[in-house]
């Protein structure tokens, strides 16, 4: 008869460790915003619980292409992790598309990178392995064509034996290497 005798409430589940890769994000220097199509007291719910203060709540998947799209103009590096059909987009358009490996088969297809499981944290871990990964790259490049162009040089120039300078070439290549397996316990 008009009166209220009930209600639901339907809410997604925040993942144990969202805050946790949020503060994390953060401690990168990395601005985190939230761009849902979650109606707006949801979205701020969920936004003040892991602790984002930005929020683009009813955003349709096309909106929030363009919200990235938008960024990147401006001279951003964006990076969208998302899950679902409607991050797809957003996904693809993004400097780094993260997709979660626990969700949709078309965010995993649209991102350029996808996190086994379904742990936000490893959106950090990604963003700290691709920069260690990124720094060691320029360190081989910076050893490599400094053993040989040294090497070369003073071997043209007669000041040392060309078996020297071969020498120094594998050299360069044994840095490389080694300096490369970094990377692999970094990971680990």
């Amino acid at each position: 008869d008009g009166a209220l005798i009930g209600a639901i409430a339907i809410a997604d589940r925040i993942r144990e460790d969202a805050k946790i890769a949020v503060e994390r994000l953060r401690a990168m220097d990395i601005d985190v915003a939230l761009v849902t199509g979650d109606h707006e007291a949801s979205a701020q719910a969920v936004a003040a619980q892991v602790g984002i203060t930005q929020v683009l709540a009813d955003t349709l998947p096309t909106k929030k292409a363009e919200v990235v799209t938008k960024l990147i103009e401006k001279g951003h590096h964006v990076a969208f992790v998302g899950d679902g059909v409607n991050d797809a987009p957003a996904l693809a358009s993004a400097n780094l598309g993260i997709a979660m490996g626990s969700g949709t088969d078309i965010a995993k297809a649209a991102g350029q990178m996808v996190l086994m499981g379904g742990s936000p944290s490893k959106a950090a871990d990604a963003i700290i392995l691709s920069r260690f990964t990124f720094q060691t790259i320029k360190q081989n490049l910076f050893w490599a064509f400094g053993y040989n162009v040294v090497g070369l040089g003073l071997a043209a120039f007669g000041y040392v034996h060309p078996a020297v300078a071969g020498l120094a070439m594998a050299l360069s290549s044994i840095s490389v290497l080694l300096n490369s397996l970094r990377v692999a316990k970094a990971h680990h």
